[in-house]
């Protein structure tokens, strides 16, 4: 038996014991099929700093670009109400067409993607758009962001994630945001007259005859993650007919879903949003904040002589890794196993020596402080009519 952390990211060492009467090779081949359909890669967190905190510890999220964008956007604003205890998992979640995968596999998606301001991203299969307004985080006002997604109802239900991110997140002042375009279609009948892309990401599996329809849809220098062959899958476009592959880890996904011809017999072929030029108003206004911004950080450098320090988060607590349980269901039968971590055996020291840590450090009755949103105090402050003022801060709510 093999730990998820050791078959997704290949580096850690464990053993155990699987169900019996399997051969090694099967074996190995059924724990890649649970660990990849269903995460738990690494242990559950009490919140989305946590969740992180325990994605660094397993070497998921590598760069701090990656961090940023995931610490700046809970993962728990996108699931439904009743479901939101289970954000925090490293599993993936559906209800009816509503999808995220397990945050492992995000990450890695992340860091395959090499993000950088100013890139063009297509998302294929976009679903709630937690993905894309990562992505769109790293990009900047100047990038590219476009999904398709083939359930209009899940269009429509990323369209209100995105709003509710930009309306009420203090991470939107934080960042200079490439907002997502979302359009409702099958990713496999794109307008062979649209762009190429600098980034594309598929989150459903490829069948091998696509694989060169998901290359065009690249640029030259362009990187291309999907799930192919059961495996997530790296391919980096280096010249007009030369590609280089990289299999990254095991996963498996539901396959993409093929198109069907209209009435009369065509395909309904996706237009993507066109390349939109800003207007001197919009770069007036990224300009404007982009300036706050440098002011606000030179006299935290003048103020600290350190530069602008994130507020530090409240009580976190040490990661540790927890001993966790899986059951799978195969067809009539029940395998179950253990995954476990060498630091289980000094689980009970942990706990003392973490709770000692807590009494020490944590004064008692005492509340965490509510961050500040210095860019939109910054411009509340500033000597100018107030329906300026509310520009600039996007007519964002507080």
């Amino acid at each position: 038996m093999f730990t998820a952390a050791e078959v997704g990211a290949g580096n850690r060492q464990a053993a155990g014991r699987g169900a019996p009467g399997r051969g090694a090779a099967e074996e190995l081949q059924l724990c890649l099929s649970v660990i990849s359909k269903m995460g738990g890669a690494v242990s559950a967190g009490e919140d989305n700093d946590e969740l992180i905190d325990n994605l660094k510890e397993a070497q998921y999220i590598r760069s701090e670009l990656v961090e940023q964008a995931f610490r700046a956007i809970d993962r728990a604003d996108y699931y439904l109400e009743e479901f939101k205890e289970n954000a925090y998992k490293d599993l993936a979640w559906k209800h009816g067409n509503i999808h995220l995968s397990a945050p492992c596999i995000y990450s890695e998606v992340m860091e395959a993607l090499d993000l950088q301001p100013g890139l063009s991203f297509l998302n294929l299969g976009s679903g709630t758009g937690y993905l894309s307004s990562m992505v769109g985080l790293i990009l900047g006002p100047f990038g590219v962001n476009h999904g398709v997604e083939l359930h209009s109802d899940v269009t429509e239900y990323a369209k209100q994630k995105l709003e509710f991110f930009i309306r009420t997140s203090d991470s939107f002042d934080k960042f200079d945001f490439c907002e997502p375009s979302f359009v409702t279609g099958n990713c496999l009948e794109i307008s062979p007259d649209c762009s190429q892309y600098d980034r594309v990401y598929c989150g459903a599996g490829v069948q091998k005859e696509h694989e060169e329809y998901m290359k065009s849809l690249l640029k030259v220098g362009g990187i291309l993650v999907m799930p192919l062959e059961e495996k997530l899958t790296k391919i980096t476009r280096t010249g007009p007919s030369a590609w280089e592959t990289k299999k990254i880890l095991a996963v498996s996904f539901a396959p993409l879903i093929q198109p069907c011809q209209s009435e009369n017999g065509k395909s309904r072929l996706v237009q993507l949003p066109p390349l939109a030029v800003r207007s001197l108003q919009d770069l007036a206004r990224i300009a404007i904040r982009g300036t706050i911004k440098k002011v606000i950080h030179q006299e935290a450098v003048n103020k600290n002589g350190n530069g602008l320090k994130n507020t530090p988060r409240f009580k976190r607590r040490r990661v540790r890794r927890r001993r966790m349980e899986t059951i799978v269901f195969l067809d009539k039968e029940v395998f179950a196993s253990r995954i476990s971590n060498p630091s289980d055996d000094n689980s009970s020291g942990d706990l003392e020596e973490e709770r000692q840590e807590e009494e020490v450090t944590t004064p008692p009755n005492t509340k965490p402080e509510p961050p500040v949103n210095f860019l939109r105090e910054k411009v509340l402050s500033l000597p100018l009519p107030d329906p300026l003022k509310y520009y600039l801060l996007y007519y964002r709510e507080k």
